[in-house]
């Protein structure tokens, strides 16, 4: 794939699919990161000359026009944050649209409304896709996010234009996710937790090859400590997924990946949260994080690796006291001397109320398309930019 280092942009309409997915209340955008993250590319193409149209969705409007999910505070961020005109396009379907297009000058920056205000976005529909070809000279993707999706601003448009690559926050997560499942420096580890097995068996399953040990923490863990013959009260178990967890332990075995599972837990039990080894979880103990004995355990099992791979928290971390034990293991691993990646939402919020995001080598926002990643999928959005 060629970057956007790779193309001459002066005086090129350059559409930039990025994502400006950010939390917003009543109009006011919470937490601007995705922002940030998109202005080295937003920047350098200005520098270069080029005539900027930005492509964002926001939530999921599901082809209608919802006020709630315009890009509007974005444009006003934009207009403040840029050193350049900012233009925005409420509908590009309109005929003053192809003239916002064609007067949009060198180092300018148009800002397009919610592209999933419109139903050929998510149906990558032939028609959608060529008019948003029609505005574009340099096709560049820098929203790794959705590059998942097999939507019209993610594959049509790329599908219909022939300068095309990637901008410098998709190939940050590319360098680090081909790194990391690719080649990595050995040992390397996994941490994988979250709520439920279910949605991580096709990541654990392209893991398995690849790493040398496997920590399993959060919900998910009592589903395989279940298939060991351990009670998990009254957890949350996917007793459906037992014969899958057990299937796991033995790919693990054959592979020789050690597995680390919890020795003991955080338990709420009426309304205490009580800490107790595994044999002394009761019929209705509810187990919402890992214990201390649990922490040194995975900690200890840390060492010497220099590479790690995070996703999903270790318990149920949003409530208090059950975030020590993801904070405990977050705080360790920010300390290791590894190429440490780490990827998405809830982790990302786990690592964030650890103090330690910014310790780790990479950390990704992309969600459901570095799972995929992980899962050793081919994404669409990566795949039509070969």
């Amino acid at each position: 794939m060629k970057t956007i280092r790779d193309f001459d942009l002066k005086g090129k309409r350059v559409f930039l699919r990025v994502d400006f997915n950010v939390p917003m209340d009543k109009g006011t955008i919470l937490d601007d990161t995705r922002i940030v993250e998109a202005m080295p590319t937003i920047e350098y193409a200005l520098k270069a000359g080029a005539k900027v149209i930005l492509c964002s969705h926001l939530g999921r409007p599901k082809g209608k026009r919802v006020s709630e999910l315009s890009l509007s505070p974005v444009f006003e961020y934009l207009q403040r944050r840029l050193k350049a005109s900012v233009r925005f396009l409420e509908d590009i379907t309109s005929e003053e649209a192809k003239n916002f297009v064609s007067n949009l000058g060198e180092g300018e920056v148009l800002l397009l409304e919610n592209i999933r205000f419109y139903e050929g976005e998510s149906k990558n529909d032939p028609q959608f896709a060529q008019l948003l070809a029609s505005f574009t000279d340099v096709f560049i993707n820098d929203a790794f996010s959705v590059c998942h999706r097999a939507h019209a601003s993610v594959v049509g448009v790329a599908e219909l234009v022939k300068e095309k690559g990637v901008g410098f926050l998709t190939e940050k997560e590319l360098k680090y996710l081909t790194k990391v499942i690719g080649k990595p420096e050995r040992p390397f580890y996994a941490i994988i937790g979250g709520s439920k097995v279910s949605t991580k068996i096709g990541i654990l399953k392209n893991l398995l090859p690849r790493i040398d040990k496997l920590i399993i923490g959060g919900a998910m863990a009592n589903t395989f400590l279940a298939a060991l013959g351990y009670k998990v009260g009254a957890s949350l178990l996917e007793s459906e997924y037992l014969d899958i967890a057990k299937e796991i332990i033995q790919e693990a075995k054959e592979q020789e990946v050690k597995i680390y599972l919890p020795v003991d837990a955080v338990v709420e039990r009426g309304e205490e949260a009580c800490e107790v080894l595994l044999e002394e979880i009761e019929e209705g103990d509810k187990i919402f994080d890992i214990g201390d004995e649990t922490v040194d355990y995975f900690c200890s099992a840390l060492e010497g690796a220099k590479t790690l791979i995070w996703n999903g928290p270790l318990g149920y971390f949003e409530r208090i006291p059950y975030h020590w034990g993801t904070i405990g293991v977050a705080r360790r691993v920010a300390t290791l001397n590894a190429v440490t990646v780490a990827g998405g939402g809830d982790t990302l919020s786990a690592l964030k109320m650890a103090g330690v995001l910014t310790a780790f080598s990479h950390t990704s926002t992309a969600g459901g398309a570095f799972l995929e990643y992980l899962e050793g999928k081919e994404l669409p959005g990566l795949a039509v930019l070969k």
